[in-house]
């Protein structure tokens, strides 16, 4: 059982640890029709190195997950728009140990991290979306954490404190928050920064500069290139430990070549495709029973999300 939480708590640290020509002028600005849902596929892959006294712990983990967007109603320029986990696909290797999950395949092994994440499969939330297209109001959040901790009951406190409402708007906010939503030209910057408090985990503080780079010739939508500088802290006071199997007492870590584009498709106004990518590096402190050794982390992680009119589950 103990290995499994250690298993489920790393989990969740890749899961968080750090979701986007013409003179005249180009409208870059979502557009919801009411009824009309839309699908995004999101892949991210994480490659971990923890140095502890000497040795080297290595994590690799690939996972997609499939969301479906329904626009509900608009109502005073604020949109009603319900989100579904329609699959989730993760594969974790720990110390060359694989562990996989696959809800868009049949006969899965039954494994009580994979319990854990099948419980994501189907948790829907209602979202409320501002004018400047700002997640303002999320619900769901009591049904999904009562599916998650009936699947895993000792992981309830954890949950708690790490899907907190705001941080689930915090997550579902940079999928409309990337872009300017107004007209621009070439060349126009624009930032955007967010928080996102993880409790025991830690806080995450990131500010993403954009800049518009004019048409894709290739594949003929709008060009936008992002910077990403990512600030992290470590937990403090009652938040230290807090269900995990171990106290993240200090730390000091920083993000580099952190960057990647995104292709908006102003005729459909929505995000077509996006590319993101960062690496973290730097010293934690983190105490494991009643020991608090020193650990050297280097991370990669690559984000790829696409958008299309069909669920892309139907389409493998």
């Amino acid at each position: 059982m103990r290995k499994v939480r250690w298993l489920i708590a790393f989990a969740l640290v890749s899961l968080i640890a750090p979701a986007f020509g013409q003179d005249a002028g180009t409208k870059l600005s979502w557009k919801f029709e009411k009824g009309k849902t839309f699908y995004q596929e999101m892949n991210t892959e994480t490659s971990q190195t923890m140095k502890v006294m000497g040795s080297d712990i290595k994590q690799k983990q690939n996972q997609t997950f499939y969301f479906s967007w329904t626009p509900v109603e608009e109502k005073d320029g604020t949109w009603e728009i319900k989100q579904k986990i329609e699959g989730v696909k993760m594969r974790i290797e720990i110390g060359g140990q694989p562990i996989e999950y696959d809800s868009t395949k049949e006969g899965q092994t039954s494994t009580a991290l994979s319990d854990f994440f099948k419980q994501l499969v189907g948790s829907e939330f209602t979202l409320k979306v501002n004018k400047e297209y700002k997640v303002v109001e999320i619900k769901g959040r009591d049904d999904f954490l009562k599916k998650l901790t009936n699947a895993n009951p000792q992981m309830e406190p954890l949950l708690k404190q790490i899907l907190s409402e705001d941080a689930l708007k915090e997550m579902a906010d940079p999928t409309f928050a990337a872009v300017p939503n107004k007209e621009v030209k070439k060349d126009a910057t624009w930032e955007r920064t967010s928080k996102l408090n993880m409790g025991p985990i830690g806080t995450y503080e990131n500010t993403y500069k954009y800049k518009y780079d004019g048409p894709d010739k290739d594949k003929k939508k709008e060009k936008i290139s992002v910077e990403t500088t990512l600030k992290y802290t470590a937990p403090t006071g009652d938040a230290v430990g807090g269900g995990l199997p171990f106290k993240i007492k200090s730390a000091s870590l920083a993000s580099k070549n952190a960057n990647g584009t995104i292709l908006f498709d102003a005729e459909k106004g929505r995000v077509d495709e996006s590319n993101m990518s960062v690496e973290l590096s730097g010293d934690l402190n983190i105490e494991i029973g009643g020991q608090a050794p020193a650990v050297k982390l280097d991370q990669t992680q690559k984000t790829t999300v696409k958008t299309s009119d069909t669920n892309p589950i139907g389409k493998k």
